[in-house]
């Protein structure tokens, strides 16, 4: 077994089952022939989603402490390009 998965056994209704875990989902393609805009807010959600995660483990826990500012900041550091006002909009909100 590799170091990346682990097992473990978990009781269920009819005795234990083992549950294999590897870190995230794999990434599936996204679906053809949406608009343009449907990719640019779906990439968008899913950018606001990896810098409210990473806020809230670094102590940012209200969305008003959260300015564009420390999101892009946080963003350079991590490597993601710097975010939009929209995402910083959407970080807040998911933050609330």
């Amino acid at each position: 077994m590799s170091a990346a998965l682990s097992t473990r056994r978990t009781p269920t209704a009819r005795g234990a089952r083992t549950v294999r875990r590897s870190g995230p989902p794999a990434v599936r393609p996204l679906p053809p022939g949406m608009p343009r805009e449907w990719y640019v807010d779906h990439n968008r959600r899913l950018k606001a989603m990896r810098l409210a995660v990473v806020l809230l483990d670094s102590g940012v826990y209200l969305p008003q402490h959260a300015t564009n500012r420390r999101i892009r900041a946080l963003a350079v550091r991590l490597g993601i390009h710097r975010p939009s006002a929209i995402t910083c909009r959407a970080v807040r909100a998911l933050l609330a």
